[in-house]
């Protein structure tokens, strides 16, 4: 364990119990992993990520990425990927803290700064790179908010600022300012991406996916493909078979309903691509699940 995010750790674990926490600071989570995954589907927002202890591999296609508390995280497009958490030596659990981006925060920063040369946007919206004594120390800040929650509304915002300034002037830069940007490509697909949230359960009408995203079909399923490792109707299918499982899991709802209201006309096929995906049915994925949640 690295020492300088020793004190990060332990403001993440006195205010985040095991499993996902929505801290009082907006768009900050905490994560609290007990035990090693295996490898399962889930669904990364337009956010930093930084890990405090353990390690996480992610998959989009046939891109392998790994980073733990030397690394941060930044992906600029909410993306299903293939993840597994990986605790830390000694049984010690998986913990990481990600922020949601804000783009008009983007942007705002972004016009004050010096003007910088930018290539097209068009590889994988999700990049890794090494972690800093900055990042750390605004990082720190940002956290011991948790302790003074009553000094959150006027100097969180301040130093989330200083955050995405010191990441606007790392290596991923032009990522951001491409997350800022109202046009080009990145921003074209994060409004195409948008659509599909939207409307994930409805039949995908790519005239109405061109029209959101202001691509021709050609384009638009380049761009799409290159950023998001999937085609649109594959990212929409990933979309449906999350939220069945979250409905799955509130235990409020048969599958069969579940799979009509997600946008599947058939509970057999519904059925199929719950097995393919998660590797289990929905009755026998649900108990396991519940099972590990209540190890916890």
């Amino acid at each position: 364990m690295n020492n300088d995010l020793a004190p990060h750790l332990d403001i993440a674990l006195r205010h985040a119990p095991p499993g996902l926490t929505a801290t009082a600071i907006p768009r900050l989570d905490i994560c609290v992993g007990q035990g090693s995954t295996d490898k399962a589907p889930c669904l990364y927002r337009s956010m930093i990520c930084f890990i405090l202890q353990g390690s996480k591999r992610v998959a989009l296609n046939d891109d392998l990425l790994s980073y733990d508390h030397e690394k941060y995280l930044i992906s600029a497009l909410d993306l299903p990927l293939i993840g597994q958490i990986l605790d830390a030596e000694g049984g010690k659990p998986y913990v990481a803290v990600s922020l949601v981006l804000e783009p008009a925060m983007l942007a705002e920063l972004a016009a004050t700064m010096p003007p910088m040369r930018e290539r097209e946007h068009n590889s994988i919206g999700i990049a890794i790179n090494q972690m800093n004594a900055p990042l750390r120390d605004t990082l720190l800040r940002l956290l011991s908010l948790l302790d003074s929650p009553d000094d959150i509304p006027v100097l969180g915002p301040m130093i989330e600022r200083e955050l995405l300034y010191r990441l606007l002037q790392g290596p991923q830069g032009q990522l951001l300012r491409q997350i800022a940007r109202p046009d080009g490509p990145l921003a074209s697909i994060r409004r195409a991406v948008a659509w599909i949230r939207d409307h994930y359960n409805t039949r995908l009408r790519i005239e109405a996916l061109c029209d959101a995203s202001g691509m021709s079909r050609a384009s638009l399923h380049r761009h799409f493909l290159a950023m998001t490792g999937l085609s649109p109707i594959q990212y929409q299918k990933q979309l449906r078979l999350q939220e069945a499982r979250q409905l799955l899991l509130d235990g409020k709802h048969r599958a069969s309903d579940v799979a009509f209201a997600v946008g599947y006309e058939s509970a057999s096929q519904f059925s199929r691509e719950y097995l393919r995906q998660f590797g289990a049915s929905p009755a026998r994925d649900v108990r396991q699940l519940r099972q590990a949640i209540g190890a916890l």
